[in-house]
């Protein structure tokens, strides 16, 4: 069979947003946006909750968040373009370009470290209170003045050490080398060639009321969430600076599929994507890096791209820069699951690309059953993915974990034949009304409702009735 995987990405599409909007509702979050995209197809482009929870503005796939390190992919980018045209080496040191550095022990960091976060910069500075609003972000002479005073750490390459700090400094690299301002870097080198009407560095006063509002997290349940204004990152945009929506960061995404040249070469994509570090806490690996990207797999899926953590939104985009697959959620709350999200679709993406890659049979059409259902217990999702159905409990955050896939046995639906805790192997029974809608299913234990019909019964005066109500 063909392994083209857009027919099984346009199926699933609808069942991927209603997985996401789940998650963000169950999880208490704001606003979602939620995009998918195969080589520049957007299959996926949707948005859930509030831009605003103080004033109850709905949420819109066109609200700009603030993507925050986001942006050191984007300033690596620009970097490379300038190493492709010959004005700018990845060996180059900082202090090659920024004459305000000399003397310094961050004036022999390399561009090459400072993208990979192998220079042994300072994070934030020993006053980063600005990612609280306690203070505005550094201007460029208090950026030059933490970098000479307290820069550098560790020694170049010693260890990887993140640093918005040392992203900073490769904006007023770019700005040196160029005589051109970041933004307007930014705009000629990734904007415009790729036709961006609702992103760039730096936030903007004048589309005030295009962005989803930011919002405080949660430190316990009943915590109210208050709004958190927007402000610009000044001489730090080239580390956090940018704004964008879900959609358009497909667009970006696309742009580091290999093979795709809108904004750089394969030999630059490839540099980029190449592994610099694998970050290691005491025997624990919890990440690598490239230049500018963070790298991750998924299953048997490499994939690259970045978080983002800007005071009130969090943001997480995920590309296979082999197959074209990129995805971005984007949330509004300081404690927004996007990372948890962003992976979960793709876990989602490649479940259903496995199943079809074998060539079920199909499920005969009187066994067929899906939709998301609920009991005292659990909730589950009967999904055909790839041609196979798959009940996934849409609570927990990452579905590899948390499915099971439904066999035809005879002829009756059970439950895979595997070790487990739970009712494998054993019958799933479907009851109908004479309409032929499905009125409830029991997947070897216990019966599950239509979600609207539990939600109901939950609702009622009487909660000690609720089996006899849903029953009735």
């Amino acid at each position: 069979m063909s392994h083209d995987p857009l027919p099984v990405l346009r199926s699933i599409a609808p069942y991927l947003a209603e997985w996401a909007t789940f998650q963000a509702e169950y999880r208490g979050v704001p606003g979602l946006q939620l995009a998918v995209a195969h080589r520049g197809e957007v299959l996926v482009d949707v948005a859930w909750g509030r831009a605003n929870v103080e004033t109850g503005e709905a949420l819109t796939s066109e609200h700009l968040f603030r993507i925050a390190s986001h942006s050191k992919t984007m300033t690596a980018v620009v970097v490379m373009r300038l190493v492709e045209d010959g004005l700018l080496r990845l060996d180059d040191r900082a202090g090659d370009h920024v004459a305000e550095l000399a003397g310094t022990p961050a004036a022999g960091v390399t561009v090459r470290e400072l993208l990979g976060h192998q220079g042994g910069v300072i994070r934030d500075s020993s006053d980063g209170d600005f990612w609280q609003r306690s203070r505005p972000f550094l201007d460029r002479e208090q950026l030059l003045d933490v970098v000479r005073t307290e820069g550098v750490v560790y020694e170049p390459n010693e260890r990887f050490k993140y640093s918005n700090i040392g992203y900073s400094v490769l904006g007023l690299v770019l700005e040196s080398v160029t005589g051109k301002g970041y933004a307007q870097l930014c705009d000629e080198l990734v904007v415009r060639p790729l036709g961006l009407q609702r992103s760039g560095p730096e936030y903007v006063t004048e589309r005030a009321a295009e962005y989803a509002a930011g919002h405080t997290g949660l430190t316990a349940h009943g915590d109210r969430r208050r709004v958190i204004r927007h402000v610009d990152t000044r001489a730090m945009a080239a580390a956090t600076g940018w704004y964008s929506t879900a959609r358009e960061l497909t667009t970006y995404g696309a742009a580091h599929v290999l093979g795709e040249t809108s904004l750089l070469t394969d030999a630059s994509k490839r540099l980029m994507q190449r592994e610099e570090s694998v970050v290691q806490i005491r025997g624990r690996e919890v990440g690598r890096y490239g230049l500018g990207l963070s790298l991750g797999t998924i299953g048997e899926r490499k994939v690259v791209g970045h978080s983002g953590g800007y005071p009130g939104h969090i943001t997480r985009t995920w590309i296979d820069p082999e197959d074209g697959l990129v995805v971005s959620a984007l949330t509004n709350a300081i404690d927004g699951p996007a990372d948890a999200i962003a992976t979960g679709v793709v876990q989602l993406v490649n479940l259903a690309t496995a199943a079809a890659q074998e060539d079920p049979d199909p499920v005969p059409v009187d066994l067929a059953v899906t939709g998301r259902f609920a009991s005292l217990w659990t909730v589950t999702d009967l999904v055909d993915l790839g041609g196979i159905l798959h009940a996934i409990n849409p609570r927990l955050p990452e579905p590899v974990n948390a499915h099971a896939r439904l066999t035809v046995s005879g002829d009756r639906l059970v439950q895979e034949p595997l070790p487990g805790f739970g009712p494998t192997g054993e019958p799933v029974t479907v009851e109908r009304d004479d309409d032929g809608a499905v009125t409830s299913v029991r997947l070897g234990t216990m019966t599950s409702y239509p979600i609207e019909r539990f939600r109901g019964a939950m609702a009622a005066d009487d909660p000690a009735a609720l089996l006899d109500r849903i029953a009735l």
